[in-house]
């Protein structure tokens, strides 16, 4: 019983000592996606494709509400085939608009799925790399971390803002404050 005692000991103390050695580091991946200039690229693509869609959209509302409004002006004078031919050319249009709304939201989001991809992988691939070459066993996402003691980790975010050319005074408190300026310019339009 002593032997195992002493056994299960050593043990612990060859795991605590090893586990000193044992190094990990953080980053804040979305610090790192949303900032880089490719985002700022795939942005201006999801938004001129959502505008486009957005305008095609509503020239179908429009052509509706044309099409309804000259239905409700003229249904009396027309003969119930004409009534029924007309009802139903609505009732397409209608069915073409619900059509639309699905496919281009998966339409945007396959885009935005394309567009996003490569950057994510980029990001992953600088982040192993300087992961690799500092020796780190683990690397956590720092903004799933409940707690994070500096002294204990790596911050690689700095490194990796480097490698991934982020301009140095670049936040995303100032990249939401261009996003939101970009929205009121195009509010005012």
């Amino acid at each position: 019983m002593k032997k195992i005692f002493i056994i299960a000991a050593m043990a612990m103390m060859s795991l605590a000592a090893s586990a000193q050695d044992f190094k990990f580091g953080y980053v804040d991946f979305t610090e790192l996606t949303q900032l880089m200039p490719e985002m700022d690229s795939a942005r201006v693509q999801i938004d001129a494709a959502g505008l486009e869609a957005q305008e095609t959209y509503q020239a179908m509302i429009e052509e509706y509400q044309t099409k309804a409004q000259q239905f409700q002006q003229k249904q009396a004078s027309w003969t119930p085939a004409i009534r029924e031919s007309k009802q139903a050319e609505l009732q397409q249009i209608e069915y073409r608009i619900q059509e639309f709304q699905q496919a281009i939201q998966q339409d945007l989001q396959q885009l935005q799925n394309s567009l996003q991809a490569p950057i994510y992988e980029k990001v992953q691939q600088t982040v192993n790399s300087i992961a690799q070459a500092k020796g780190l066993a683990l690397v956590f996402e720092k903004n799933s971390l409940l707690y994070v003691d500096p002294a204990q980790g790596i911050n690689l975010t700095p490194e990796a803002r480097v490698a991934l050319d982020i301009p140095e005074g670049r936040t995303l408190e100032t990249l939401q404050q261009e996003l939101q300026a970009k929205a009121q310019a195009a509010q005012m339009q």
